[in-house]
């Protein structure tokens, strides 16, 4: 697995692997339209924020970082459970601290961060992303002496 810097030519990439996690989550309210999406992943790559895991040749994953605020993990439904979104996360840590929200809904992701290491640290009710559902953020800090 290779990780590195996402470049704007690959946002339709990026694009397709979070327009596949959000075909397959029901439950999760559509807000953007696709071509808003295309902005924002724009937007993060411009500025740095968006590291890329390649397997096998291909993406098949990226996080959206800054500093230590984790603003959205994806992983391509057919490289899930091979090690993408494990080793974004063990890149992401060098910073020694995240933190991240997740909604409470998605438990697949809330016992993924669990097994990497965050705890549950407070619950909101939504108003802070852009769907309106609770979640709950999280935070992982690097233990002295590890």
């Amino acid at each position: 697995m290779r990780l590195a810097r996402a470049h704007i030519w690959q946002v339709p990439r990026l694009a397709a692997i979070l327009w596949a996690f959000t075909r397959e989550t029901p439950w999760l309210p559509r807000v953007r339209s696709r071509g808003a999406d295309l902005r924002v992943l724009v937007s993060v790559v411009r500025r740095g924020w968006v590291r890329v895991a390649r397997l096998r040749g291909r993406i098949a994953g990226f996080v959206v970082r800054d500093g230590s605020r984790i603003h959205a993990l994806y992983v391509c439904p057919r490289a899930r459970g091979q090690g993408v979104g494990r080793a974004l996360l063990t890149e992401a840590k060098a910073a020694g601290a995240l933190d991240l929200w997740v909604l409470v809904a998605n438990a697949p992701a809330r016992a993924f961060y669990r097994a990497q290491g965050f705890a549950e640290e407070s619950y909101a009710r939504g108003g802070g992303n852009d769907e309106g559902l609770p979640d709950i953020l999280m935070i992982w800090r690097e233990r002295s002496g590890t």
